[in-house]
């Protein structure tokens, strides 16, 4: 298959363009920039050279059509953050929203009947993990997306699959407002000292599991509009900080500073019955293989 990821300059596209490669399958990259370093560092040299970079903006819908012009299936991951969408909401809603939506019409245009895309946790508040009721924009330019891609199989019977990770950490993982716990791990392995600036419980879900759930999604033949809680293991930073000292017994992590405000009891929904057999990395696996990476990677 040939698969456009748009936004795969980042964390979370450079895995996923990993496993897509271990299957054989070419890969377009959609951005706003050509930026291979990352892809390098986790899929491999080769594999990023092999990909297909095209740039241009999200919220431009020709650029879009053109990107996934050829493409089988679309992953759209590209996007802005809490921040920058509290900071600028009209363009975090053309990023965010208006993107989303470029995307679904560009599957529609050319017939392309899969498309796995990123909605968030924040699409929930910061007491109720079962009820969506976002108080960010960003949450709620994520749930008008969830809506939308319902409508599409209404309308058009174009399926869907949605994903509301929760903290993703792992390898490459360096930027966000909860790329915390992977900073630390990093730390840990370079001997540096860092506090995770935050406190309390949420969900963790190692970056490589949440690969595996959009390319198993991407493969799989779905009917409907799916949104599926990506939640992985709720944890607190003092476990993340045990499960470091586990690993490096020397390391100076802590965690100091403002609760999260994300939800940590959270409903998991129906995720085994709609993608059955994800793989599962716990919380001590998956810090491990974090500090394992930064112990030999130069990022």
């Amino acid at each position: 298959m040939q698969v456009l990821i748009t936004g795969g300059n980042g964390f979370l596209g450079a895995w996923i363009i990993r496993r897509l490669a271990a299957q054989g399958h070419s890969v377009r990259v959609f951005d706003l920039a050509e930026h291979r370093g990352l892809v390098a560092a986790i899929a491999g040299r080769d594999v990023a050279k092999r990909c297909d970079w095209r740039t241009g903006d999200i919220v431009s819908g020709e650029a879009v059509r053109q990107a996934a012009r050829g493409c089988d299936a679309i992953v759209h991951l590209a996007g802005i953050l809490t921040p920058a969408c509290a900071a600028d909401p009209v363009r975090g809603a053309e990023i965010n929203l208006i993107g989303t939506l470029n995307v679904f019409e560009a599957a529609r245009a050319l017939g392309i009947s899969r498309v796995v895309y990123t909605s968030s946790a924040g699409v929930f508040g910061p007491d109720d993990g079962h009820k969506p009721f976002p108080s960010s924009h960003y949450g709620a330019f994520k749930l008008a997306c969830e809506g939308s891609a319902r409508a599409y199989w209404s309308d058009h019977d174009l399926a869907s699959i949605g994903f509301r990770p929760f903290i993703v950490y792992g390898p490459g993982r360096e930027t966000g407002l909860t790329a915390g716990p992977s900073l630390a791990c990093r730390a840990a392995a370079r001997g540096d000292t860092y506090t995770i600036p935050y406190t309390g419980s949420a969900g963790l879900v190692f970056v490589d599991d949440v690969a595996a759930a959009y390319v198993m999604a991407m493969l799989r033949p779905t009917d409907g509009a799916h949104v599926v809680n990506l939640v992985g293991t709720v944890a607190s930073n003092d476990d993340v900080v045990h499960e470091i000292k586990r690993v490096v017994p020397e390391a100076r992590i802590n965690a100091s500073g403002p609760a999260l405000q994300i939800v940590a009891d959270v409903d998991k929904g129906n995720v085994d019955a709609i993608l059955p057999g994800l793989p599962r990395t716990n919380l001590a696996a998956g810090v491990a293989a974090t500090i394992a990476f930064y112990r030999h990677a130069d990022l």
